[in-house]
């Protein structure tokens, strides 16, 4: 619900969409056919925008976890008469290949509820809201189930309890002893067709089982990580790869939109889209965790969307729909009351149209990475990746809203400028196997010792004895622990650790968390606050292990880490007072710097023996 805390849900994924299902074993978020679509339930942000709960009548003690080697949740409820125990997924489909996980999803969410022992009554309350709670369908009752129609969308409800319609939902109680189950199915369909299916009880099994099946082999394909904390790191793997769209490789930075970066705060968001940079740090995270044989996927992805791109080659756009889409417009949604009264609730966002100048950056280091991929995206890809290292030399001078996406004025950005650089590196190693002619790799080298001089010189403050944010300035941005992890500079350069020991004074709160950089500064155009920022404090981590300060990396990776909820899950941000999570989630980003940080730390602590 609206004031259910953001670490109290689990994530569902098909790799099409996904729902998040609190502890008390409600859907309050869920989106078909697409991570993008408009929520069938949404009682996350509004009480009365529709959810699906199935548990005991009576007070129970839970407990929740994922099914080992996947996302399929259990949630066990036990009662003074007897123990409910509840499994929920998003239906993968057949389970013939592992890395094609998702590609026959059939938009189908699957709950079992099972009696482990004694005698449970459960209540059954169905109210579906599609399109953000504006729709109020209309529940008719089938064979085996309910029809919900209205609006577009179409919904069929497999129930082995009959259910009685009401004007708000369909609610109905059964009783369960030890050794009885029952199989719910919720299926979609849209007004156009085709349209959704009751299910048979076995049929709902079937595809529960081949969904744990699924996923299961997808880990056992993906498990080359063995360092430290690798349990972490192979969930942080599982939660990357459901955060991907199947059909075309677009990563989404999180399932939601608008949980705030503070509660009751303005800065709130939609993530449901694939932004260019959180795509490229998910993969490069994803070779380390899992090794993907999927990277064609998403370079297929960068080619047919980011490389559609119309006008100069200079103006990239940094974020697209997971179909590739272009035009991203904003709008708020004021009928929604937000998570925990924080408005606006938006839809679609409007930083598609921002200039960000790391891009270029961030596509190049993740070819560089996945090198060995790029001969299957054939000619498209080896002209496209030239091209962005010659429009890193057209902007980067320029300024731009950087990394953070600020919507005060464009400044000059230390990390843009670092990541244009980063852009000409890459190109110069990538050079041979894009077959580049001699006179442009020279001009790459040459214009990329430009940026590294400009940096050295106006990205450093003797006042503030680090890197800063921008050119000229004293503010500090955590932005500058990426100096070391790109190569820029090494490690234990004294800058480096300067910078390091500055950050660590000035943006870090009581509880050791890093912020991105401080609000007060008014360097972002927005009113508030917000919270400690999850992959900063993992960038503090990893630059700590490349700087052979293993000891205190691993103290600032087990703070970081001990912000993920009972299930693993990382949320954007953590509450500087009360260390509660916030802003969007579960959060890419923050799960990509769980990884980076763990490998480095295993690298440094290999380099140590």
């Amino acid at each position: 619900m609206a004031n259910t805390s953001i670490g109290d849900y689990g994530l569902l994924s098909d790799r099409h969409s996904a729902a998040l299902v609190s502890r008390e074993g409600a859907v309050d978020w869920l989106c078909f056919p697409r991570f993008d679509s408009p929520a069938v339930f949404a009682a996350l942000l509004d009480e009365g925008a529709g959810h699906w709960s199935i548990r005991p009548t009576a007070p129970a003690r839970i407990s929740r976890r994922y099914l080992d080697g996947t996302l399929v949740l259990r949630t066990e409820f036990r009662t003074d008469t007897g123990t409910l125990v509840l499994t929920d997924a998003l239906a993968t489909g057949p389970d013939e290949d592992p890395h094609r996980l998702g590609s026959a999803a059939p938009h189908l969410l699957v709950r079992r509820a099972a009696c482990a022992e004694g005698t449970v009554e459960m209540a059954v309350d169905f109210r579906p809201r599609p399109e953000y709670g504006l729709v109020r369908p209309l529940l008719l009752p089938v064979d085996g189930g309910l029809m919900a129609r209205g609006g577009a969308t179409v919904l069929a409800l497999t129930s082995p309890v009959p259910l009685t319609p009401g004007d708000e939902a369909a609610t109905g109680t059964a009783v369960l002893r030890a050794g009885q189950g029952l199989d719910f199915a919720l299926h979609w369909g849209s007004l156009s067709g085709p349209f959704p299916d009751v299910h048979p009880a076995a049929e709902v099994a079937d595809q529960l089982a081949a969904t744990i099946r699924t996923w299961r082999a997808w880990s056992d394909a993906h498990r080359t990580y063995d360092g430290p904390f690798s349990e972490l790191v192979h969930h942080s793997g599982r939660v990357l790869q459901a955060l991907s769209y199947q059909p075309t490789g677009a990563i989404v930075a999180a399932v939601t939109t608008s949980l705030p970066e503070e509660p009751g705060g303005e800065r709130n968001w939609d993530y449901r889209y694939a932004w260019v940079r959180d795509s490229s740090f998910t993969m490069d995270a994803l070779w380390v965790a899992a090794c993907p044989d999927e990277a064609d996927e998403f370079f297929a992805f960068l080619t047919s969307a980011a490389a559609a791109v119309s006008g100069a080659r200079s103006r990239l756009q940094i974020m697209y729909g997971i179909g590739g889409e272009h035009d991203l417009a904003e709008r708020d949604m004021p009928h929604l009351a937000g998570w925990r009264d924080s408005r606006p609730v938006r839809i679609g966002n409007d930083a598609w149209n921002q200039i960000q100048h790391d891009v270029y950056g961030e596509i190049l280091s993740t070819a560089s990475r996945f090198e060995n991929w790029l001969d299957a995206g054939g000619t498209a890809l080896r002209r496209f990746l030239p091209d962005l290292a010659d429009a890193a030399i057209d902007v980067w001078h320029r300024p731009d809203h950087g990394i953070w996406e600020i919507r005060g004025e464009p400044r000059h950005f230390v990390y843009s400028k670092l990541m244009c650089w980063v852009a000409l590196d890459r190109a110069v190693s990538l050079a041979g196997r894009l077959d580049v002619a001699a006179d442009r790799v020279e001009r790459w080298l040459r214009v990329a010792a430009e940026i590294q001089a400009a940096i050295l010189t106006e990205g450093w403050s003797d006042e503030a004895g680090a890197f800063t944010q921008s050119f000229g300035g004293t503010e500090l941005d955590a932005c500058a622990l990426t100096l070391p992890i790109t190569g820029f500079l090494p490690a234990d350069d004294p800058r480096v650790l300067s910078t390091l020991d500055a950050i660590t004074a000035g943006l870090t709160d009581s509880r050791g968390m890093v912020h991105r950089y401080r609000t007060a500064t008014g360097v972002d155009g927005l009113a508030g606050g917000e919270g400690s920022f999850l992959l900063c404090t993992f960038w503090l981590a990893q630059a700590q292990a490349m700087a052979g300060r293993v000891d205190a990396a691993r103290a600032t990776f087990a703070r970081a880490a001990d912000h993920a909820n009972d299930l693993g899950l990382l949320a954007e941000q953590t509450d500087p007072a009360s260390g509660r999570p916030m802003g969007n989630f579960p959060q890419a980003f923050s799960h990509v710097g769980l990884v980076n940080a763990a490998w480095s730390i295993a690298r440094a602590e290999a380099t140590r023996r």
